[in-house]
């Protein structure tokens, strides 16, 4: 039986954002909203439109919503992050009210890449996920392999190039190096936005001026041909991995038109249909990159799996989709745990993390 005479906590939901990935965070939220418990939470909706502006959403609004349109370049606003008395507030139809925990459903940049991490830091709220350094590292797909590399975890081999050295990724050079095909990605992004498989030089020419659409850094990698294993990963100092799961892919590769646009695009089977012993070594090398980056609350990591039996990280996601065909609460699911005791654990995370940093000393 519930205590209703217990405080509710009030947790605000951030979602939308700036980035290509924008239309994901919004599906996201609402599977976030559904799975939070009405007699525990208290909950403020707060999107964030494609120009940066912040605005509160209605339960209904967030339910019909595909996007988030721009109210003008000064909108109502949602927060008052600094009062006098120091506490993140929400605007809420009964005024300003405190926020206990901010869940920052955002992916990509401007949301998963430490920039909010850091504002929520400075008005002194609790934030679920990762903190700004593992945010930023797990977003930037250059910093992270650095750091996966220099931990001796196994990834493909990569090239990077800024903006300003384009004309010095020639094709040929390359493909010496890497072989060919290859994958070109823009260095921070996410949901597969942005990323080709170039087999020619043609191909390649095209690639790059795609990925460099996106990003002033981009990174190209070595065509792993493997099967493609995800397990995501649950907790703070002491992180637990899920069950592993495969994604089959119908298309070229798992792109974002296979993620979110062809319902027949890709096809998941939890758990993957992969001897026990690959499993557990999956799922130990998803700690270990997830403690590398220095990873709080959750992450789901990619892997390849080739044919005989070689790993290799393919990248980490800080904040992954929650939308209805994402793979890291169906792997929670499948594992033993619910979606509504999913999101409560997170939060019960992103509030332990906080009380522990707030003991610590900030002057002399």
């Amino acid at each position: 039986m519930k205590n209703h005479n217990h405080k509710k906590i009030h947790v605000a939901v951030l979602f939308g954002g700036k980035s290509a990935e924008h239309e994901v965070s919004v599906r996201s939220a609402r599977n976030i909203v559904a799975a939070l418990d009405k007699n525990k939470y208290d909950i403020t909706l707060i999107g964030i439109d494609k120009t940066g502006g912040w605005q509160t959403f209605s339960a209904p609004r967030l339910a019909a919503a595909k996007k988030i349109i721009s109210s003008g370049p000064k909108t109502a606003g949602a927060i008052v992050p600094y009062n006098a008395g120091g506490k993140f507030l929400a605007k809420t139809d009964n005024g300003p009210k405190k926020v206990d925990v901010v869940f920052p459903v955002l992916h990509g940049p401007f949301g998963e890449d430490g920039t909010v991490q850091g504002l929520l830091k400075l008005a002194n709220v609790p934030f679920v996920g990762a903190g700004v350094l593992g945010s930023a590292a797990g977003m930037d797909k250059d910093v992270a392999k650095r750091l996966w590399r220099d931990a001796g975890l196994p990834v493909a081999r990569f090239l990077i190039y800024q903006s300003q050295e384009k004309n010095s990724a020639v094709y040929e050079k390359i493909t010496r190096q890497l072989g060919s095909p290859l994958f070109i990605k823009p260095a921070n992004l996410g949901s597969s936005v942005g990323i080709t498989k170039a087999r020619n030089k043609r191909e390649f020419i095209a690639a790059l001026k795609t990925a460099f659409a996106y990003d002033n850094k981009i990174i190209i990698e070595e065509y792993i041909k493997g099967r493609e294993v995800e397990c995501a990963v649950l907790g703070n100092e002491n992180p637990r991995a899920s069950v592993c799961g495969e994604i089959i892919v119908k298309h070229e590769f798992y792109s974002y038109e296979a993620k979110y646009l062809d319902e027949n695009g890709a096809r998941l089977s939890i758990p993957a249909a992969i001897p026990e012993r690959v499993s557990k070594k999956i799922q130990a090398l998803a700690l270990k990159a997830f403690k590398a980056v220095d990873c709080e609350g959750l992450a789901r990591v990619d892997f390849f799996l080739t044919k005989n039996e070689k790993i290799f990280i393919n990248e980490i996601n800080t904040m992954p989709g929650f939308t209805s065909i994402s793979m890291y609460p169906k792997l929670w699911q499948a594992s033993g745990i619910s979606s509504a005791k999913l999101v409560d654990t997170l939060i019960k995370l992103a509030l332990e993390r906080f009380n522990k940093e707030q003991k610590l000393r900030t002057s002399l």
